[in-house]
């Protein structure tokens, strides 16, 4: 294949990983920027969408896409019950103490991903994508269903930022970040705030899981690189800034996709290990966070 084409398959594979990593990053950072908790365990709540994806997919017979769209509403409403649970129970009772809420998180990675593996067993799943038509290009043919998964990161990521600056649930939400103790004292329940904005960030990262599953197969050990990866977009972007989570999103997943293919996974990750190195020394606040006064 002829460079400019190639150089086409690899930004297409990269706008992929970028319109799942904006999803799973933009789940950690509303739940950093409104809560100011560093989640450790949302990798492991991205590895649960995918498990239960499978799961409910398995039970469906019929077309794929009958137990896929089942997953993808069924999946992402557990495991937001399951993060609302462990919001209750640990981070709560813990008063969102940053350390503790670190430590905490980490607990609930190791418990979630021991459950799986007791539950799911060790082996990788896969899940059948809903259609298998491929969008035919001058130089190859390209799944559609990967398409699809930028256009419903696209509506989803549009549907948030509806959300969050054009609804009173949103000026609740940013109300909160912007100061607690005073949105408290205007009768704003902020323990509910806390606990929806944890469930919807494991929510999206579930999300994120479904539409991914059906190219990378389910695993109990799913859930680290999306985590690694997810804070390198929230650092780079800027911590509660929705827009520098997508131009960071997309920033990973390009340089991701173009030098993994022409080069290799291992400099495309050492390339983004510096770019954060850079973005912490010269704009700790990212590329679109505010500065801390």
């Amino acid at each position: 294949m002829a460079f400019g084409p190639h150089l086409l398959l690899a930004a297409l594979e990269g706008l992929v990983t970028s319109a799942v990593l904006a999803l799973m990053a933009l789940g950690l950072s509303l739940v950093f920027g409104v809560m100011r908790v560093v989640n450790v365990a949302h990798g492991e709540f991205f590895m649960l969408g995918a498990v239960l994806a499978w799961w409910i997919a398995s039970l469906v017979t019929g077309h794929p896409a009958i137990g896929f769209l089942l997953a993808l509403v069924i999946s992402p409403l557990i495991v937001g019950a399951v993060a609302l649970v462990a919001e209750r129970l640990v981070l709560r009772r813990l008063n969102y103490n940053p350390e503790a809420t670190i430590v905490a998180t980490i607990g609930m990675l190791y418990i979630i991903q021991q459950l799986a593996l007791t539950f799911y067993g060790p082996q990788a799943r896969p899940v059948d994508a809903p259609f298998t038509y491929r969008i035919l290009f001058p130089w190859f043919g390209y799944s559609g269903y990967k398409l699809s998964i930028i256009a419903a990161s696209i509506v989803l990521l549009t549907a948030t930022w509806f959300v969050l600056t054009r609804t009173k649930i949103g000026l609740v939400m940013r109300a909160t970040q912007y100061d607690s103790e005073t949105a408290q004292a205007f009768g704003i329940p902020v323990d509910r705030v806390y606990a929806g904005v944890f469930a919807l960030g494991a929510m999206l990262a579930a999300i994120a899981a479904v539409l991914i599953v059906p190219i990378t197969q389910a695993h109990y050990l799913m859930g680290m690189d999306p985590l690694l990866l997810s804070f390198i977009v929230v650092i780079i972007g800027g911590l509660g800034s929705l827009r520098g989570t997508v131009v960071a999103a997309v920033l990973i997943g390009l340089s991701d996709g173009i030098i993994s293919a022409f080069f290799s996974p291992t400099l495309a990750k050492i390339i983004a290990t510096l770019l954060v190195a850079m973005v912490l020394v010269f704009r700790p606040q990212g590329l679109f966070g505010t500065a801390s006064r």
